[in-house]
């Protein structure tokens, strides 16, 4: 199986996603968020897809702004379906509003999205799927997983031999403090 870290090397879309931003520890809301939204968008999609719209991603969703979007209503859900930019999708749309107001729930219990993260950590892929699916919409065990490696909750973005890995180790995600088995499978 080819890792990802074979495949975006000089890629133009996946290249500079893979050396800067996969599997980089975040700790933003606004940026956990918008993760979380463009995991659920590449759902029956190519990641290529969702990397090429990001950018309209942000402005539809103002810059994911997660009070602005939990506040979303009749137009905003009308304008996002609307949007040719994005994935016109009503179940992830819906689900993206839905989320923001999750986490403003979240922030209020845990001060934020991410120390509600922390206090989680660490759990097993299978406790963070049944976690998510209690919390969030859209979120089976595809996108909770591949949005807990991509901002450093679970270890396997990485190959051991990618030069990221050492720039990531550096920053110590959340999974290398807590002793998980780290890169590709």
């Amino acid at each position: 199986m080819t890792s990802y870290c074979t495949i975006a090397i000089d890629h133009p879309w996946h290249g500079p996603y893979h050396d800067t931003e996969y599997g980089f520890p975040l700790r933003d809301d606004s940026a956990l968020f918008e993760r979380l939204v463009l995991e659920i968008n590449q759902a029956g999609l190519s990641w290529l897809t969702i990397l090429k719209k990001k950018e309209n991603f942000r402005r539809a969703y103002h810059d994911f702004d997660i009070a602005t979007v939990a506040g979303y209503r009749t137009a905003d859900r009308r304008r996002l379906l609307n949007d040719a930019g994005i994935i016109r999708n009503r179940l992830k749309v819906e689900a993206a509003i839905h989320n923001a107001q999750a986490i403003q729930r979240l922030q209020q219990d845990h001060g934020s999205f991410a120390a509600w993260l922390d206090r989680h950590h660490p759990h097993s892929k299978e406790e963070w799927v049944k976690l998510f699916k209690q919390t969030f919409r859209f979120t089976g065990g595809e996108i909770t997983g591949e949005f807990l490696i991509s901002t450093g909750y679970l270890p396997g973005a990485h190959d051991h031999s990618c030069p990221v890995f050492t720039r990531i180790a550096k920053l110590r995600p959340p999974w290398m403090k807590a002793g998980q088995r780290g890169g590709s499978a």
